[in-house]
């Protein structure tokens, strides 16, 4: 691998951020196990996460998921996520991977969740990917385009001023009546409908260093109350998907002239949004640049990226002490945090 060195043995990731429980088995950068369990049918219900319910079912999800990782195995270093999330439900994996290391008399160390997002294009690469490198970053909550020098040395170079990019597609889904989780729900949709029936607006289009999806929330919101009984939901899926695709496309691409990267990866959950995978590797080949998403399975949260993180930050000789918390916001390792 090209400027990431990790951790000898095989490491156990712990990820229980927001709504998933996933625990993984690593060994340098090949996953031989990934386990999630998903809390979608129980916020469904809801239409969003609820935080003391994801903490209780954390709880009860935790010891089945690291079973079934686990096998028989027993990894030499265990890396958890501590930050950022919800504390109810970031304190049950913590505390897991605490009892974990102490039975197991091995290291541990806590990794930050967008670190594990950024560096999830390394799982399994067969071809190195270079440093440095573009990274967009989308997801329900965050939307930014971060620089990546390496390991803990990144810039950000465009962020959201409001809503990420996710948040505006679970929103507009449960407008137009869609189910949870709505990226997944505006995708389907969108596959039968005319992105060019319903103009939306893609945002601060001046400014190249930052995202806006406020705007178009409400502009959904609107288009419902105006079109009423009228409204053609795909045709109306199909022009907000359009919408955050066109920004984000836009703005990326306008970072990838600037900085003359040879390379781009796309994380995080709308990552697996497949018509801005399409669109992003067009633009990256017109370019001549390098384009790099996980697999899906990688793109939502799930702990191989935490184990991955995790060991490289072991690699540097970096441990945590059993006094490690939890914190809910937190910058990225190398902006002061």
């Amino acid at each position: 691998m090209n400027g990431l060195e990790l951790f000898p043995g095989p490491v156990l990731g712990i990820e229980t951020s927001c709504d998933e429980t996933s625990a993984a088995w690593l060994e340098g950068s090949s996953v031989r196990t990934n386990i999630v369990s998903s809390q979608v049918e129980l916020h469904k219900r809801w239409g969003g996460v609820v935080p003391e319910a994801a903490a209780r079912a954390h709880v009860e999800a935790i010891v089945p998921v690291l079973a079934e990782a686990l096998g028989e195995h027993r990894p030499e270093a265990v890396a958890v996520t501590n930050r950022p999330g919800l504390i109810g439900a970031l304190s049950v994996g913590v505390s897991a991977a605490k009892a974990l290391a102490l039975a197991w008399d091995v290291p541990w160390i806590g990794v930050h969740h967008l670190e594990g997002h950024i560096l999830s294009p390394f799982l399994g690469e067969a071809k190195p990917l270079p440093f440095p490198h573009l990274c967009l970053v989308a997801s329900g909550g965050h939307t930014e385009l971060v620089w990546v020098a390496g390991l803990g040395d990144y810039r950000i170079i465009a962020e959201t001023l409001d809503d990420a990019a996710g948040e505006a597609l679970d929103k507009g889904a449960r407008l137009l009546g869609m189910g949870y989780p709505g990226g997944k729900a505006v995708q389907d949709a969108a596959l039968g409908g005319d992105p060019d029936r319903y103009r939306l607006p893609r945002g601060v289009a001046k400014d190249p260093t930052k995202f806006s999806f406020s705007g178009l929330k409400t502009a959904v919101m609107r288009l419902v109350e105006r079109e009423g009984a009228r409204l053609r939901v795909a045709d109306a899926a199909a022009s907000l998907q359009a919408a955050v695709v066109d920004s984000l496309t836009d703005k990326a691409m306008a970072a990838l002239d600037e900085t003359g990267s040879g390379a781009f990866t796309l994380v995080g959950g709308v990552a697996a949004n497949l018509r801005l995978r399409e669109r992003l590797a067009q633009e990256c080949a017109r370019r001549g640049a390098r384009f790099k998403v996980p697999d899906l399975s990688f793109c939502t949260d799930n702990a191989a990226m935490i184990a991955l993180a995790g060991s490289a930050r072991l690699a540097l000789g970096e441990r945590s002490g059993w006094e490690l918390d939890c914190f809910a916001n937190a910058p990225l390792p190398g902006l002061g945090g």
